[in-house]
């Protein structure tokens, strides 16, 4: 969809599906721009199958997302919108691998104790209850941040997105709400 027609067309099929959230109207203004989409999908998934789930998942996610934001540009928008979800997908998949991993068994190979499993779990308790605290702590903007960005998940600009925060700002708010739970963990270690 290049010329004016075809731009005006698809900001009609754009309103129209705002008001009837018919799935027939966003298939029409969708299919147009499946093989872009599945282009960026490949470029960074790198994977066929993953590219043609990630092509299904954007669309349900236009249903969902399309009447929330004004869109200008329907095909840059879906461009971004393609591309962070793919971004998110990757950083999953790292979690994922990182999650596999026990490090509690690093650390106990690293310093040479053994530790029963009953105090090990009382440890990470002990732990998970101080981040709490610390969490707690934070300035109101950082919390918001570290919540959405590490608890539900978002990219930075979903976070800038549902929030009033520009990007620098949320960038600026993780990192200190960071800085600041480590100290607070830190002097919870002291005590």
């Amino acid at each position: 969809m290049t010329d004016k027609n075809d731009i005006q067309e698809e900001k009609l099929l754009l309103e129209q599906f705002r008001e009837t959230q018919d799935l027939d109207l966003l298939g029409k203004l969708y299919q147009p721009y499946m093989h872009l989409v599945y282009g960026v999908c490949l470029k960074y998934l790198k994977d066929k199958d993953s590219a043609q789930d990630a092509v299904m998942a954007i669309f349900e996610e236009l249903v969902m997302k399309l009447p929330k934001h004004e869109v200008e540009n329907f095909k840059s928008w879906l461009y971004v919108l393609s591309k962070n979800h793919c971004l998110m997908e990757l950083r999953k998949q790292k979690r994922q691998k990182t999650d596999n991993f026990d490090f509690s068994d690093l650390e106990l190979m690293e310093n040479g104790q053994l530790k029963h499993h009953e105090e090990d779990y009382t440890f990470q308790e002990d732990n998970l209850e101080r981040l709490t605290a610390c969490i707690a702590q934070l300035k109101k903007e950082q919390k918001r941040c570290v919540e959405l960005f590490y608890l539900d998940k978002k990219s930075y600009q979903e976070i800038t997105d549902s929030t009033s925060y520009e990007l620098k700002k949320v960038k600026s708010y993780i990192q200190n709400a960071k800085r600041n739970l480590k100290q607070c963990m830190e002097q919870g270690e002291e005590r």
